[in-house]
């Protein structure tokens, strides 16, 4: 039989090239998106960037058929056209999953793009078996290798460009490259394909054009698909901006903007004015509320915090919610003064009661300001300078603000290093212990000592214990370094007994974070097997906010570790909050007097709380120990008071094993 020669309608032939190059623009729009999201919002873009090019490589086809004036009937067999549509769109699919992973190599861009260009020459083949014609067509090897290979070629280098040149936001001369090579793989195939390609009738029908149905009904269905591919396009734009944007920038539970939308708004609007402040605002006790209460009334809180915050900036501002109980609010045009005042009104509005499911709660804020351009003129620089302001007003009592200043930022470096270096610090045997003497007054002998633990800097020299513990406390570091000194106090006490130097009781300071776990008795009792030491010559000295925190947990640990024979004291007496009434149920050898009373017990009102503490530890059958007595007034003052044991300067100071080991030697010549 004769071949059919085949005619193009250039238009369209344009048209189906310009079709092909927009929904590869469409799709590489959305693809873009994937480097940034993660789990099913990465899939979404995937899945919608596939659909349009999918569609786009389905409609130009199709369009592609229509410049082809063949001169014979053509119809559809609808199943096949559809199952062309799937096959492209589950091709495009996995092609850009591969493409578009992190970290790409060469060999995973090859096998993305043998996909792409497979998946438009299989949709195109599918498409043309989906023709009823009355005709046999006839391929030749060769040439669809060639277009094949052309395909594939074209799609190596638009996501080479896409992905070298993705990370450029709106509209980029390369994503439009990238566009012109997929549609050139779209359309080269597909025309190379058809040109190739040979027709022989079953049934000569002369030179007729397609029938008018035929040509209604395929462009029906190629305009359904652009209408399909569009719809994604669109609606996948407006998911973007309007649902899965807000869901990026705001926090889902107080529906306030959070850290990126902190990003976003420092960089488009809060350096407008001339001045601005940063509050850094932290909840205090926040964490008992939750532990207490439960995340469900912890949660409300938070909301109506969120509330108060917004009412009391309005529109002046933006609060901001940067996770847990931490908020952030951004004043654009702020002086300092008003920063005060903003501050003031902050806290005051805060720690109004809170009414939550029949639960009246109190909480406080601290805050922490930070001014542009006194202290920064970017939002990093500002933030980390009222992160700062906020730790001085935690560190100071909290329910209160600081506004940053230089001292401050020494300061929080200083802790910051000696953080650093604090987690070095026991593999390096940079800790010392020393031992003070406790003496008593009317034997005039040593019955007791307190072990003392002090930090060796390499640069800094002795790191005072004030400045170093709360930062151990903070970081846990406390728990491994107490380890250690147990250790070391019950061995060196062993050593004494040996020598012959002391036989004593000599006592520990013990951290809450000792007693947050249920290893504590077995520390103790590990450290005591270790080193042989007799149970009761070693001491725990422990607070009041210890002995009152989880007081019946604390009573019954106390009581295993008194069966033991490890004697307890309570340290600091009078100056914390402990109940007189749970006094006599905690299971304790000594009251120590703390030294503020010693000190001051020249003044009336200290003498009698001396006087009665003495008295509460006589009826309950303790012993007392004053602690900070530096003079010989003070000795007679707690003597005639019946206190006889006493702790402080007057006596010794703090001393390192050696020195110490001298002032037995000399106590014992006197």
């Amino acid at each position: 039989m004769d071949q059919m020669e085949i005619h193009y309608n250039q238009w369209i032939v344009l048209l189906s090239f310009v079709l092909a190059v927009t929904a590869a623009y469409s799709s590489i729009n959305l693809i873009s998106k994937v480097s940034h999201a993660t789990g099913k919002i990465r899939s979404l873009w995937l899945l919608s960037g596939a659909c349009i090019l999918g569609s786009g490589i389905w409609a130009m086809h199709f369009v592609g058929i229509l410049a082809s004036r063949l001169p014979f009937e053509v119809g559809y067999h609808p199943g096949m056209a559809i199952l062309s549509l799937l096959v492209g769109m589950t091709a495009c699919y996995f092609a850009l999953s591969l493409g578009f992973t992190p970290n790409l190599d060469t060999w995973q861009l090859i096998v993305s793009s043998f996909l792409l260009g497979g998946g438009i020459s299989g949709m195109h083949f599918i498409g043309m078996s989906s023709m009823e014609i009355e005709a046999t067509i006839h391929y030749n090897f060769l040439t669809q290798a060639l277009a094949f290979m052309m395909a594939v070629l074209s799609s190596y280098v638009g996501i080479y460009l896409f992905r070298r040149f993705k990370e450029i936001p709106g509209f980029s001369r390369w994503k439009l490259y990238s566009a012109l090579c997929i549609g050139v793989a779209m359309t080269s195939m597909h025309y190379t394909s058809i040109g190739a390609s040979r027709y022989e009738p079953t049934t000569w029908l002369g030179p007729n054009p397609l029938l008018m149905q035929t040509d209604v009904v395929l462009l029906t269905g190629v305009s359904l698909v652009t209408l399909f591919m569009f719809a994604i396009s669109g609606g996948a734009v407006f998911l973007d901006r309007h649902v899965l944007e807000r869901m990026a920038y705001h926090d889902p539970l107080t529906e306030l903007p959070n850290r990126h939308g902190l990003e976003k708004y420092f960089e488009s609007d809060f350096f407008r004015g001339t001045s601005g402040a940063v509050f850094f605002i932290d909840l205090d006790r926040f964490k008992s509320i939750n532990d207490t209460l439960g995340h469900d009334i912890g949660d409300m809180l938070l909301q109506e915090v969120a509330g108060r915050l917004q009412r009391c900036i309005g529109d002046n501002g933006k609060v901001f919610r940067l996770g847990g109980d931490e908020f952030l609010i951004a004043l654009p045009h702020c002086t300092l003064e008003e920063a005060g005042e903003n501050a003031h009104s902050i806290l005051q509005e805060v720690k109004k009661p809170y009414t939550i499911q029949d639960n009246e709660l109190y909480v406080t804020a601290s805050v922490g300001i930070s001014l542009t351009p006194t202290h920064g003129i970017d939002r990093s620089a500002l933030m980390k300078a009222a992160d700062t302001a906020l730790y001085t007003s935690k560190d100071s009592g909290k329910n209160k603000f600081s506004v940053f200043d230089q001292e401050m930022n020494r300061y929080q470096l200083r802790r910051m290093s000696l953080e650093k270096d604090l987690r070095k610090a026991l593999a390096r045997s940079e800790f010392m212990v020393v031992y003070q003497p406790k003496w008593d007054s009317v034997t005039n002998v040593t019955v007791g000592l307190e072990s003392l633990l002090r930090w060796r800097h390499p640069e800094h020299g002795i790191i005072s214990p004030v400045e170093f513990i709360p930062i151990a406390e903070e970081t846990g570091l406390i728990v491994p370094i107490t380890y250690w000194m147990l250790h070391e106090v019950c061995s060196q006490n062993v050593l004494w007994h040996k020598e012959d130097i002391a036989a004593v009781a000599v006592s520990i300071n013990m951290s809450a974070r000792m007693f947050e776990g249920d290893s504590l008795y077995d520390i103790v009792e590990e450290a005591l097997s270790r080193s042989g030491l007799a149970p009761h010559f070693l001491e725990l000295e422990i607070t009041e906010s210890i002995a009152m925190n989880n007081i019946e947990e604390t009573v019954v640990l106390l009581s295993k570790l008194r069966k033991l024979g490890v004697r307890v004291s309570l340290d600091d007496f009078g100056t914390g909050f402990s109940s007189l009434g749970s006094l006599d149920e905690i299971p304790i050898n000594t009251l120590k007097i703390d030294q503020v009373f010693i000190r001051k017990s020249k003044m009336h009102s200290k003498k009698a709380i001396i006087s009665n503490i003495i008295a509460i530890a006589a009826n309950l059958n303790m012993e007392v120990i004053a602690e900070g007595v530096e003079t010989t007034e003070q000795i007679e003052l707690l003597q005639s008071l019946g206190c006889r044991v006493m702790q402080g300067y007057y006596y010794g100071k703090p001393m390192p094993v050696h020195e110490l080991g001298q002032w037995f030697m000399d106590k014992k010549a006197v």
